[in-house]
């Protein structure tokens, strides 16, 4: 039976997070908050994991999951280049609400879906992710939800959408609130895969919590499709 553990406390945080580890381990699927939503995640180097979480969904391989990494060393290590307006959006954004397509490296073994050789990786800013993200390693992470259903913005929401097939809930609060507390848009997602081509540009594929202007701002708005 899963179990859920407030973060808040820190006896369950230590055990959360010891069982949290021990799950990502052995390919079982864990429940974690992030500054957008809460996400369900699973170990991004084992197939059988990230299938595990695209079934726990209701979801397909054509819909290949984000992967959250804890720093931008990480970022290097996934992607077969990095860019110079990638890198100043993330220098500003990260850790936070900012997604980033990219074309995986050719050699990591891995398979997220039918990503077309790309993937989309993120640093979140929530303290607990990047906790365990830092001792596990790049996660595939999708929100905590049915696909179609709204995503949760508190584990308790997370539990009633996915219950056993998750492993360990870690419960960090509400989460993922705008100011005026309407349900926050989720990450703003970028594909620069383009960007390494003559005239490519970087295409926003989701409006999310960073606006256009934001983004304009950085990279200039003639590099932006």
């Amino acid at each position: 039976m899963a179990s859920l553990y407030d973060c808040s406390v820190n006896a369950e945080l230590l055990t959360g997070m010891r069982l949290a580890r021990g799950a990502i381990g052995r390919g079982e699927l864990v429940v974690i908050p992030t500054d957008t939503v809460y996400g369900i995640a699973a170990d991004a180097f084992s197939p059988d994991a990230v299938q595990r979480l695209l079934d726990a969904k209701g979801r397909g391989r054509q819909s290949p999951p984000p992967v959250l990494i804890p720093g931008i060393p990480t970022l290097d290590a996934l992607a077969e280049s990095v860019p110079d307006e990638v890198r100043a959006l993330v220098d500003v954004f990260w850790p936070g609400g900012l997604t980033v397509i990219l074309k995986a490296r050719t050699s990591l073994v891995w398979d997220l879906g039918e990503t077309r050789g790309t993937v989309a990786l993120r640093m979140p800013a929530n303290e607990f992710a990047l906790e365990l993200l830092s001792e596990t390693g790049p996660l595939a992470v999708s929100s905590a939800n049915l696909t179609g259903q709204p995503a949760a913005a508190t584990a308790t929401e997370a539990h009633d959408a996915l219950g056993d097939s998750v492993e360990v809930y870690l419960d960090g609060g509400r989460v993922g609130e705008s100011h005026a507390g309407a349900p926050d848009p989720g990450s703003t997602i970028v594909d620069a895969t383009a960007l390494d081509q003559p005239g490519g540009k970087l295409r926003i594929v989701r409006h999310g919590v960073i606006s256009d202007e934001a983004i304009h701002g950085i990279v200039g708005a003639d590099r932006c499709e």
